[in-house]
């Protein structure tokens, strides 16, 4: 059957790109918002300023640590050996795929809901595999720890948000003297963000541009670049002009004024983060039928992500958060509870700790509910009564609805797909 795949070669590696690019978008238009809500419902940053920071940083974070992840969505959930000789279906599968999540992202976005991408991509991927491939293809024990993830991602940011925020409130807030607390504890939280960020991207995101380094020289790198960032948010602190009468009717104006400079460096850390987990969702199932494709469908060739399916997939996630962000970003920022930068700032460095390690580690888990998973953290912190528990619910239910949605779609597609080729 190769001769479907050289016939139409051309056809489906552009609707690969066009799809991929459709799904990127609704990655931008709806997850990035998750990232970047935080951060602008704390008024940390203006809208304008998320979107710029994100472009630079999304499109870092998928180019320099995106390949993990994409290996796994392109070839871990389904066994593609039972394929045999007709390697085409796993083509039809993943444009299938593509544009399920896709649209079904467009319509949560309508909406305002914060769902996972993770999700909708998975769900879809899941769904054709188990109906036009075989229940006996799909990978179960990597698709039950890619689940099991998507509980143990928001536990894990939001107790690292909850110890982050009690660690602000203990050093800071709950002190005598607030402001002066925040100017002597702020540059050791913006070092931290540096460090972080740092020794993932060289310890496992520059494997693909073939640079490895030894542990402790990844380390002592990470540390300067580390103490290079607190520098640079030292001198913004100094830059910052304070006004006494700000703290009559909010005690903490001016301390949070300290904290939004560390937003900003937070906004950067969960932008990288984001862009290096969540491009895979977009891109994996190009990479996937880019690589079938071209090698006239040998399957099992061990092929590196091409650095323009990166970049498209950087590309769309940027236009996505331009064009339609708005509408999650009020859900995320102000919805769940209201937020303060150094609230956002807790539940963004949670967030971005956990996302980091998981792209490491190559897990797909969705940064939505890892992001949701550290406002409530900080929530808890706060008191319970923070919380808005209509806004949790609605958010919990789109997330339930997510994965069916996209199995439903994406089978349908398939089948579109298969009596249009064959």
């Amino acid at each position: 059957m190769e001769s479907v795949l050289i016939a139409h070669a051309e056809i489906y590696i552009a609707m690969a790109a066009l799809f991929g690019l459709f799904m990127a978008w609704g990655i931008g238009a709806n997850d990035v918002a998750n990232a970047m809500g935080t951060s602008v419902g704390s008024k940390a940053l203006t809208f304008k300023q998320a979107v710029m920071i994100a472009a630079v940083f999304e499109l870092a974070g998928a180019v320099l640590a995106g390949g993990e992840v994409t290996k796994t969505i392109r070839k871990g959930i389904i066994d593609v050996s039972s394929l045999g000789d007709t390697p085409e279906l796993l083509v039809y599968g993943m444009l299938a795929s593509l544009l399920a999540a896709g649209i079904w992202l467009l319509v949560a976005t309508r909406m305002g809901w914060p769902v996972s991408t993770t999700h909708s991509i998975v769900g879809a991927i899941v769904g054709f595999g188990a109906v036009g491939i075989g229940m006996e293809a799909i990978q179960w024990g990597k698709v039950g720890t890619i689940a099991l993830s998507w509980v143990t991602s928001p536990l894990l940011a939001g107790s690292i948000a909850f110890f982050l925020f009690r660690s602000i409130q203990r050093l800071v807030i709950q002190t005598g003297d607030p402001l002066g607390m925040a100017k002597k504890y702020v540059p050791y939280y913006i070092f931290i963000v540096g460090f972080i960020i740092s020794m993932v991207t060289m310890v496992k995101g520059l494997k693909h541009v073939g640079v490895k380094l030894p542990m402790e020289q990844c380390i002592m790198i990470a540390a300067g670049i580390g103490i290079f960032i607190m520098l640079l948010g030292t001198m913004m602190i100094r830059r910052l002009k304070f006004d006494p009468k700000a703290d009559r009717d909010f005690h903490f104006a001016n301390m949070e004024k300290i904290f939004g400079v560390l937003m900003i460096f937070t906004a950067i850390a969960i932008a990288f983060a984001h862009g290096s987990n969540d491009v895979a969702n977009a891109i994996g199932p190009v990479a996937a039928i880019v690589s079938i494709v071209q090698s006239a469908g040998e399957i099992a060739s061990k092929s590196a992500t091409p650095v323009w399916i990166l970049m498209l997939g950087g590309f769309g996630i940027v236009i996505g958060l331009m064009t339609y962000g708005h509408k999650v970003i009020a859900t995320v920022g102000s919805g769940i509870m209201e937020l303060t930068p150094s609230s956002g700032c807790a539940a963004t460095l949670g967030a971005a700790v956990t996302i980091v390690f998981a792209s490491g580690t190559g897990l797909p888990i969705s940064t939505t509910h890892t992001l949701v998973g550290g406002v409530l953290g900080v929530g808890l912190a706060r008191g319970i009564g923070a919380l808005n528990g209509n806004v949790i619910r609605t958010i919990f239910m789109s997330w339930i609805v997510t994965l069916p949605a996209g199995a439903i779609l994406s089978i349908l597609f398939f089948f579109t797909f298969k009596g249009m080729f064959t």
